[in-house]
């Protein structure tokens, strides 16, 4: 259900702006649980639908939302648990993949959306959108692509040791949620360019209190690395179906300074994608839209009018 009136989580954190770059008027959506779901619906015209990771939010899409409204229409969703959105706790929302693939399902069936989307995805935000693709790959026509993964962490690759310490050990869990560790340690080291404080402080809002960093230590303790993993089966089905989006247009902008989703995860889509428009950038970060937003959003821009649906 679609509101037209803020819920509390949204006015309480709106008073801490405005933030920088961010003049959006958010709308929320009701889930049957009662939860409220932040999100930006801003322009007309082809819809591009945007989907952050953690431990982001809708702000980090703002340049890009900026850069397209004119003449697209942009749907920036908040995450449960995350920016705008409720931070539930654990006996009141499954914090799972399937979960937030269930959630973008009903905001967008709710939006009257079409057939012809955009899906721009970024960190989880790519293993949430593949994972809604499965059963909605007709739908999704271009693709935007910035550091993430919709593929099983590649051989090459070993699992960093701040996400393995944050998945699988309680002082992780400590250090996430008490000290705010991930949160602003993407800020710090998300980024090639140092954030304005502004900004580092907008991208940490919402983060503001062991209850409300809930999801940015839930999403690391999803992470899906074997089978038996919460996640692992659409891990895999994503992965095997990936190629069959390799005729839609797709436009992968990344930076290869990525303590994650490096060189390894790159070549993952590359392969899968090969006729893929890339921008790849030396000198950017796993916040590539941070980094070179002044470049990559008329990028994004110029490759969308020149793909029309």
């Amino acid at each position: 259900m679609t509101e037209t009136t803020l819920s509390a989580e949204q006015v309480r954190l709106l008073e801490k702006g405005p933030w920088p770059d961010y003049p959006f008027n958010p709308k929320t959506f009701v889930h049957p649980n009662g939860l409220a779901q932040s999100y930006l619906d801003e322009g007309e015209g082809d819809v591009v639908l945007m989907l952050h990771g953690n431990p982001s939010w809708s702000y980090l899409w703002r340049h890009l939302v900026l850069g397209l409204r004119d003449d697209y229409r942009c749907i920036v969703p908040d995450h449960i648990g995350m920016g705008l959105s409720d931070k539930p706790a654990d006996a009141d929302y499954q914090y799972t993949l399937r979960s937030r693939i269930a959630d973008l399902d009903r905001l967008v069936e709710s939006l009257d959306l079409g057939d012809d989307i955009t899906l721009a995805v970024h960190d989880w935000g790519g293993m949430i959108g593949f994972g809604w693709a499965l059963k909605h790959a007709h739908r999704i026509k271009r693709l935007v692509i910035t550091n993430t993964a919709a593929f099983p962490l590649p051989a090459a690759r070993k699992m960093p040791w701040q996400l393995r310490l944050g998945r699988d050990f309680f002082f992780g869990e400590w250090l996430i949620r008490g000290a705010n560790a991930f949160a602003a340690g993407a800020a710090k080291q998300g980024v090639v360019t140092p954030m304005p404080e502004p900004v580092k402080q907008a991208f940490l809002a919402p983060y503001d209190s062991w209850a409300n960093r809930i999801s940015t230590v839930r999403f690391v303790q999803d992470i899906p690395l074997k089978p038996g993993d919460h996640a692992w089966d659409l891990l895999e089905e994503a992965a095997r179906r990936l190629p069959e989006f390799a005729d839609r247009p797709t436009y992968i902008g990344w930076g290869l300074r990525d303590f994650v989703f490096d060189e390894h995860f790159l070549k993952g889509f590359t392969d899968a994608l090969p006729r893929a428009e890339k921008q790849v950038y030396d000198d950017a970060g796993h916040y590539v839209l941070e980094d070179k937003h002044a470049h990559l959003v008329p990028r994004i821009r110029d490759f969308l009018d020149r793909n029309l649906l």
